[in-house]
């Protein structure tokens, strides 16, 4: 029979953790100020670029209309246009010098390779030196404009996740209500210290993480766990810096400030997962380097090709055209936009990515190994059944044992009162605990006890055969059981559960209709794993596994050739998080900034594995198309404005050539955006799993 270790527990969570990230390492560190800088030289550049165009004699030719019959008007392209080339361009021949100088080609080299060259042959033009046609004006000064806005949208994309988190610190108030001796002082925050503490009142933002210490409200925490449903918090419940109290005052002791706070650690893993590496993202600058060489390689075979042919002039104009257009600014957008969003809106769903990486890895994941205690169940004691002897009712004996149990704060006895709460509370007196054993006290002067089998052996009672049948059927499946005992007669018996979460139901669907295995691994008996497994229709267990062996569960799965995510609560599983393919902490609070893990859940909803399935997978689709569309472009558009195809009569025109290039940014940054229409609720993610195959 199993036996609760019934009083004396004490409860432990994880420390609030959280590395300090201290600085972002990515090339986009600081991108809130540059998209600051791109946005001001794109509006100025646009404002000169538009009598740039008009006055060009290229476009006035392309379009049909007249230029006016004076000397300036041949002025204003040069002038405007340098003004631009310097002002404008300014970044990327800054950037571009920086990549020569490290020896690693890349994007901007290539934009300022295009700009400058555009610059110089339009210059030479302007000149008349030479007798070449390469009025680029207009070109250069619309490449310019095209790549201010790339990038100004790049950096306002790549700043939007930590913007929206700096938004969700402002939120928090600029004032705190202090308990004191004297009563309810106002105090500015940040003289808030630990232990403090401080009311909440109904409406009012919880100023620091905290716990409970008086009152019961409900708590909307949809800013830290994406979920939009109010939950309850009373006394002994945490809560988090920036809920808010929607219908009652709470006392909070206040348990972490500042730097230490939940937000702090979800801001420090937002900029963690922007400064961390990605496959995609350095698939994408080895692309960078490769255009880099194919436009160089390409713009000498241009010049050497036209040239043997004996047409210099078309040589330097299609070697000018190459180099303008082998600019890969589509490139540039193709990754950094959809990381930025996807964060974005992973964070909003209270999915936290750590790690890129792990959020790559999750699409081919095909087993998930759920922790059982606090992931797929509550983590905490219910009644889940009571029997009772003749003479009783069900009733009568749930509301006898709650009388016994209402002085006991062990989260057994809570969950006896919580079960009893509807019916009559009876008086009780003499309120004894018994360590090991149970409780005792007087109710309606008999002399009650509830406990295990300890209280049996010491009362040495009977248990009447219906009771012992019940009994033993509840034990088979892993329950525990609390005996009732009046004046040494057994009255019934009462099961306690640790609860499944329905939501734990749906996941568990959900993953088998994509296809992708389940397993659970406790620490607790193999009848108590097999109840829950059944229960779920889990397929694999692993049961009696101690908390510095569960990850050598993980690896034996590895060893059979799967891809495992680990989801734990990040208290115990630290190992095993480390050592899965993909390491997921699920939990609420301040437990949210738990270092093992490269995805963090905010809330502890197991459904919410499958939103990272979903934005896994949505990413991955949206960063290849990007890259394709990107790189097709410039190896079809280059080979093209070198002339491959003029004995066909096919060539492309620097004018066409420059459109194509504004297309294909437009499309890049347009398919990235599409993102933002995919719906990461876990519910909705859950429910719109369609069966696919049951796994062997």
């Amino acid at each position: 029979m199993t036996q609760l270790a019934h009083h004396g527990h004490a409860a432990h969570t994880a420390p609030p953790g959280g590395q300090d990230t201290g600085r972002v390492r990515d090339r986009h560190a600081g991108h809130g100020p540059h998209g600051e800088v791109f946005r001001r030289r794109f509006w100025v550049s646009l404002v000169l670029a538009v009598p740039i165009v008009v006055f060009s004699a290229m476009f006035a030719d392309l379009l049909g209309y007249t230029l006016p019959d004076a000397a300036w008007v041949g002025w204003v392209s040069p002038a405007l246009g340098t003004v631009v080339f310097v002002y404008g361009g300014s970044p990327f021949l800054v950037g571009g010098w920086h990549e020569l100088r490290d020896r690693r080609p890349g994007m901007m080299l290539l934009i300022a390779m295009a700009i400058s060259v555009a610059f110089a042959a339009s210059w030479v033009t302007t000149l008349g030196l030479g007798g070449f046609d390469l009025d680029f004006w207009w070109e250069l000064a619309l490449l310019i404009v095209i790549m201010l806005l790339g990038h100004w949208l790049e950096m306002r994309a790549l700043g939007s996740a930590s913007r929206a988190l700096d938004a969700l610190a402002a939120m928090l108030p600029d004032t705190a209500e202090k308990v004191t001796t004297d009563g309810v002082v106002p105090v500015p925050l940040g003289d808030l210290a630990v232990g403090d503490v401080a009311l909440v009142r109904a409406g009012a933002r919880v100023p620091a993480d905290g716990r409970v210490v008086d009152g019961r409200a409900e708590v909307d925490e949809s800013m830290i766990t994406g979920e939009s449903r109010a939950v309850p918090r009373a006394v002994g419940d945490t809560v988090v810096a920036g809920t808010i109290a929607t219908d009652s005052a709470l006392r909070v002791r206040i348990t972490a400030v500042g730097e230490d706070t939940a937000l702090a650690g979800i801001q420090r893993m937002v900029a963690d997962a922007q400064a961390s590496s990605s496959r995609a993202q350095a698939l994408a600058d080895r692309a960078a380097a490769f255009l880099f060489y194919f436009a160089t390689l390409a713009g000498v075979l241009t010049f050497a090709v036209w040239t043997l042919l004996g047409n210099v002039d078309e040589a330097v104009v299609r070697t000018v055209t190459v180099l303008v257009i082998a600019c890969p600014h589509a490139l540039g957008l193709a990754i950094p936009l959809v990381i930025a969003i996807s964060t974005e809106r992973a964070a909003r769903a209270g999915v936290l990515v750590k790690d890129r990486l792990s959020l790559e890895r999750m699409r081919g994941v095909d087993v998930v190994l759920f922790d059982k205690t606090g992931t797929l169940t509550q983590g905490r004691h219910v009644v889940t059944d009571v029997v009772a002897t003749a003479g009783i009712t069900e009733d009568d004996l749930l509301a006898l044992a709650a009388a016994v149990e209402s002085d006991s704060e062990h989260p057994v006895a809570r969950a006896v009162v919580a079960a009893a709460g509807g019916r009559a509370t009876l008086p009780a007196r003499d309120f004894r605990s018994l360590p090991g054993r149970g409780v005792r006290a007087v109710v309606d002067g008999a002399t009650v006890f509830v406990g295990g089998p300890a209280v049996l052996a010491d009362l040495r009672a009977r248990v009447p055969a219906d009771v012992e049948a019940a009994t033993g059927r509840w034990v088979a499946r892993g329950a525990s059981v609390l005996h009732v005992v009046r004046d040494g007669a057994v009255l019934g018996a009462v099961a306690l559960e640790d609860a499944v979460r329905e939501e734990s139901r749906q996941a568990i669907d959900a993953l088998h209709a994509r296809g992708v295995k389940v397993a659970m691994i406790t620490g607790d008996a193999l009848q108590v794993a097999d109840a829950v497994a059944a229960d779920l229709g889990i397929d694999e267990v692993f049961a009696n596994v101690l908390p510095e062996h569960k990850d050598a569960k993980v690896a034996e799965l590895q060893a059979r050739g799967h891809r495992v995510a680990m989801v734990g609560d990040g208290v115990n599983d630290a190992p095993a998080l480390a050592r899965a393919d993909v390491g997921i902490a699920i939990g609420a609070g301040t437990d949210v900034a738990v270092e093992s893990a490269g995805v963090v859940l905010a809330a502890d909803d197991p459904r919410a594995v499958l939103s990272v399935i979903a934005l896994s997978q949505a990413s991955f689709r949206k960063m290849w198309q990007n890259l394709v569309w990107a790189t097709g472009y410039n190896i079809v558009a280059v080979p093209l404005a070198a002339g491959v195809l003029a004995f066909a009569g096919v060539v492309l025109p620097p004018a066409v050539a420059a459109v194509l290039m504004s297309v294909s940014t437009i499309v890049v940054a347009l398919n990235a955006q599409l993102l933002r229409r995919l719906d990461l609720d876990p519910a909705k993610v859950a429910a719109g799993s369609r069966p696919d195959r049951r796994p062997t």
